[in-house]
């Protein structure tokens, strides 16, 4: 078997063909941020913290056997000090984000609390808005029902299995012109009619509607989504510099910069 070698700087030179630079060094601004918080703070990560993540780590990662924990090392050229680091921020990062915001949840949670109502739906997309009417008022009549529908017109086999099934989602998971109308639904499980979008239209039956309730799992999201907008408050504040060389002809890089 012929043998292909592939050096640090390959990665890297892939990494800016694919335009990921500005996510990468988004996540290592982050990680900057979050350590040097954590310090001021005087926030630590304990040994069984980091213990019981590591487990988790493992577990999601169906890591059973220490020859798959080392087999999936090696897979991300990871030793297992990388290990150690990537379980240390995880805890980190959770443990920063739980302290500056676990006090605010309940506050954002009442201002916010109409973003948080769920709705359960089944969903179907057609190119014809007179068929999805015509199929609208057929189950309102009681002709046929809306499984036999998306059995008919849904083409992927998992969704079509399914029935359409969108499971349960926030508003803001919604297109705004499908949100409206879903959320307005009183008389749930219904049809509601026909909208059209620039993807199709759509044909859904709302299954359920569900008041928000300030759960455990509902408390973490939200002190996960104040973090992440913090985050991004912090990276645009900075003045972030990239030190990596370009390989760009520096004529053509200035013909480049004329034409913009």
């Amino acid at each position: 078997m012929s043998q292909l070698t592939i050096s640090t700087s390959d990665i890297i030179q892939s990494i800016k063909l694919s335009c990921q630079i500005p996510s990468v060094v988004q996540a290592i601004a982050s990680e900057k941020i979050i350590a040097q918080t954590a310090q001021e703070l005087g926030i630590r990560v304990e040994d069984d913290e980091l213990q019981q993540e590591g487990d988790s780590l493992r577990m999601a990662y169906k890591l059973i056997k220490a020859k798959d924990t080392w087999n999936w090392l090696k897979t991300h050229e990871l030793s297992m000090d990388d290990f150690e680091k990537l379980v240390h921020n995880k805890v980190l990062s959770r443990k920063l984000a739980n302290h500056l915001f676990s006090g605010e949840v309940e506050k954002f949670f009442y201002q916010n609390q109409l973003n948080y109502v769920g709705a359960a739906t089944y969903e179907v997309v057609l190119e014809n808005r007179d068929l999805a009417l015509e199929l609208f008022y057929a189950v309102q009549e009681g002709e046929i029902t809306f499984g036999e529908i998306a059995r008919e017109y849904i083409q992927d086999p998992e969704l079509r299995r399914a029935g359409g099934y969108q499971g349960l989602r926030y508003r803001n998971a919604f297109r705004p012109e499908i949100a409206a109308p879903v959320f307005a639904t009183s008389g749930a499980p219904s049809i509601i009619k026909p909208i059209s979008t620039p993807k199709g239209v759509y044909l859904i039956w709302v299954e359920e509607i569900v008041q928000p309730e300030l759960n455990e799992q509902l408390r973490q999201k939200i002190i996960t989504e104040l973090f992440s907008y913090w985050l991004q408050q912090q990276i645009h504040s900075l003045n972030i510099i990239t030190q990596i060389e370009s390989n760009t002809n520096p004529q053509l890089q200035e013909q480049l910069l004329k034409q913009a």
